[in-house]
């Protein structure tokens, strides 16, 4: 199975090394009225065809300014409890010893020490460091090690973004060396990097690669997900590095791999720095961070709904749910609607509109271009801040379903049991997947038992009753259903005909 594990940081340089650097500082202003001077250099990369031979004068200059990160907090142990009879066990002890808690014999620490390991980067003189939010999530103490003199300091917590996986931390150890901040956007696949970071805790290390691909996204690490891919090896206490260019310009913060062992295999991912800089930034002018919010559901436009919803070039996001009284909602968008342009910017899928609207202040008016029933229409919202908890967006006894369509599928009123049992809205109206055979052609389609239908080829249900007599209005054996799952409505195709 492969799996996705966070990893305490590392970093990467991009080809092209050139022999000097110019840079501008910038303040921003902190909670506290501080002025912080990042070095930034938007400049783009000078590519030459042929390789350096040596990576050695970029490493000197950023090594200094990558830190290893410890954090530390007391986590309740699941068997912190009198265990006494298991370890007067003769039989345990044969296989195990006697050296167990030789203050408390046969009892356990409820409580204990949880340790983890990352790296860190230092972006401005006065010790601010940008690092992963996994790496100090939940953290006790933190504490930062920097690489020439040795010397330990305990961090300060400045602000955290779990949905970037982005963290900012503070240190007072004198002037430090920062490293000149790049316009990630302009990095290329192809570009040659290098990670530094502190991986397994061996100490610093650094390695090469390329930039595999850019603004890689739907891998389930975060929310938002706009990511560098590189081949540079990144490892476990690799997350938070850095990842540079081979000017030694900071291009993103390694956050985690795609492994099947739990190492490095080549495929890494670092939040780029434009969205890791305008996260530091609110949190160091506002402590938090704040996103615009449309109050909309949306999906991707596959193949099959670029048909149903008249989209010629399936391009675009595709609109499940609406929130009451959300800006989509006010503006007068609907389910159905597919946003195919954004504040004058094409939208390509539903990660590229998520990553707009997350960017554009609150209070901000945007014009959004949608295709309804395959007609362009256009809509100005003004955007709302998007709120801690979402209110998820949703139109306002078991029996089969009707033997031509849905197949294998067990619909259901839902009722106050239902509602506790899958974590239903009490807003939320429909027909209840009771039970549904996973050979059947709607599981292929991504149906699962829970799962409410909302809408039977566009058209409102709110009870098995309903949802039949829709089923058998129905002509042909295609459906498109609105159906609600995990907190969200999303537009499911189901095509009988393909029935195995």
């Amino acid at each position: 199975m492969v799996s996705l594990l966070a990893l305490v940081g590392a970093g990467a340089l991009a080809l092209g090394f050139s022999s000097w650097l110019w840079s501008w500082p910038l303040a921003l202003s902190t909670t506290h009225h501080e002025l912080v001077s990042l070095n930034l250099n938007d400049a783009a990369l000078v590519r030459e065809p042929r390789l350096s031979a040596s990576f050695a004068p970029v490493v000197e200059r950023v090594a200094p300014s990558v830190v290893n990160v410890f954090s530390s907090k007391m986590v309740r142990n699941p068997f912190g409890r009198d265990l006494r009879p298991l370890f007067d066990d003769p039989l345990f002890r044969r296989f195990f010893g006697d050296g167990f808690d030789e203050e408390s014999p046969g009892k356990t620490p409820r409580m204990q020490k949880q340790q983890s390991l990352g790296s860190g980067v230092i972006v401005s003189k006065d010790g601010h460091i940008l690092t992963n939010n996994h790496v100090v999530d939940g953290a006790d103490e933190v504490k930062v090690a920097l690489l020439g003199d040795k010397r330990e300091f305990t961090a300060k917590v400045v602000g955290r973004d779990p949905k970037t996986d982005i963290a900012v931390l503070k240190i007072d150890a004198g002037e430090l060396p920062p490293l000149t901040l790049a316009a990630s956007d302009k990095v290329a696949v192809g570009d040659v990097v290098l990670a530094v970071g502190n991986p397994f805790g061996i100490g610093q290390t650094v390695t090469m690669g390329i930039v595999s691909a850019t603004r890689r996204g739907g891998m389930g690490i975060e929310e938002y997900e706009d990511f560098i891919q590189t081949d540079a090896s990144i490892n476990p206490g690799n997350s938070g590095g850095a990842l540079v260019d081979t000017d030694g310009r900071l291009v993103g913060i390694c956050t985690a791999i795609l492994s099947r062992s739990g190492g490095n295999q080549g495929v890494g991912f670092a939040v780029p720095m434009d969205l890791a800089r305008s996260v530091m930034e609110q949190i160091l002018k506002k402590g938090r961070v704040v996103r615009g919010y449309l109050g909309v559901s949306i999906q991707d436009v596959t193949p099959e709904l670029r048909k149903e919803f008249s989209v010629p070039e399936g391009r675009g996001a595709l609109i499940g749910g609406v929130t009451d009284g959300g800006s989509a909602a006010e503006a007068g968008l609907k389910s159905g609607d597919v946003i195919v342009e954004f504040d004058g910017k094409p939208v390509a899928d539903s990660r590229t509109l998520k990553l707009m609207v997350g960017a554009t202040t609150p209070g901000a008016k945007a014009d959004v271009k949608v295709l309804r029933d395959g007609k362009e229409k256009s809509f100005t919202c003004t955007l709302k801040e998007m709120p801690e908890k979402l209110d998820e967006p949703g139109p306002a006894g078991a029996e089969p379903a009707p033997a031509e369509a849905l197949r294998g599928i067990t619909l259901a009123d839902i009722d106050d049991d239902a509602r506790q049992q899958f974590d239903l809205p009490s807003t939320l109206k429909g027909a209840l997947i009771a039970e549904i055979d996973a050979d059947s052609v709607g599981f292929d389609a991504g149906l699962r038992e829970g799962n409410v239908i909302e809408e039977i080829n566009r058209e409102p249900v709110a009870s098995v009753q309903q949802a039949a007599a829709a089923i058998r209005k129905a002509s042909g054996k295609r459906l498109v259903l609105l159906v609600w799952s995990q907190g969200g409505s999303r537009f499911v195709v189901v095509d009988e005909s393909q029935q195995k």
